[in-house]
């Protein structure tokens, strides 16, 4: 029976864990979607199997609408499902261990397990997991900061919904898979504070902090230059609303 193991790389061979490592050293393969021609993620993933001596087999990855689709949750899926298709196609076909290598941490805004699992019931595997390094671990160690107040909690959102969030009251959030576009949301949280990164312990790191109305023309510019010089950029960052004004003693 084909057996998987999903190991969380970080942001690449510097993030890998040993428990990381020891799991790919005892596969034999490892299967990665090839997006384009110049597929920067795709190379940290070829980085990663070259230092272990590892076979890499790419497989097209189906295309995906990413303009903005009527039902976001829908196109995703339907995304996924090809992909299932496709993967299990290949494990099927050569058996033995595979491994995936996912982003940061498999359980965190990541597919893979998703795809992994349908793909068991169109061919017969088990699989394991390895915990990665995460953006949001990254951001908070950048920027030396707890990602809560003394006893409080943190909501962990995607840009796409964070306005209404916010509205539902979260006032303490570690935003994820941003876009240039969704930091407009951010102009009416002027009097928030911000601590942003993007391509977090990879090529291109920017980090910004302050209050929202101050840099965040600094958090466009610092994203623009991290897309230029790595090719691509994700950024993450945690926002956190002003403390109450304590009251005013009456006169």
């Amino acid at each position: 029976m084909t057996h998987v193991h999903v190991v969380g790389i970080g942001m690449g061979p510097h993030h890998l864990t040993r428990e990381g490592d020891r799991a790919l050293r005892g596969a034999d393969y490892v299967l990665a979607a090839r997006k384009s021609g110049e597929d920067e993620l795709l190379e940290v993933r070829r980085q990663v199997c070259a230092e272990l001596d590892l076979p890499l087999v790419e497989v097209t990855d189906p295309r995906r609408d990413r303009e903005r689709p009527p039902d976001y949750p829908a196109a995703v899926r339907a995304w996924h499902a090809e992909r299932v298709e496709l993967y299990a196609a290949e494990l099927a076909a050569r058996g033995g261990t595979a491994a995936f290598l996912a982003w940061g941490d498999p359980s965190l805004y990541d597919s893979t397990l998703r795809v992994v699992e349908q793909a068991a019931e169109r061919t017969p595997l088990t699989w394991d997991v390895v915990p990665g390094i995460s953006a949001p671990q990254v951001l908070a160690a950048r920027h030396r900061v707890v990602l809560h107040d003394i006893g409080q909690p943190v909501h962990l959102t995607t840009a796409r919904r964070l306005a209404q969030d916010v509205l539902a009251g979260q006032e303490n959030l570690v935003v994820m898979l941003g876009s240039g576009a969704s930091l407009d949301g951010l102009v009416a949280l002027a009097d928030w504070r911000i601590w942003w990164g993007a391509n977090l312990g990879a090529v291109g790191e920017r980090l910004v902090a302050g209050r929202v109305g101050d840099v965040l023309a600094d958090v466009r510019s610092a994203r623009a230059e991290a897309r230029r010089e790595a090719g691509w950029v994700m950024d993450a960052y945690l926002l956190r609303a002003p403390a109450e004004q304590p009251a005013r003693p009456a006169r």
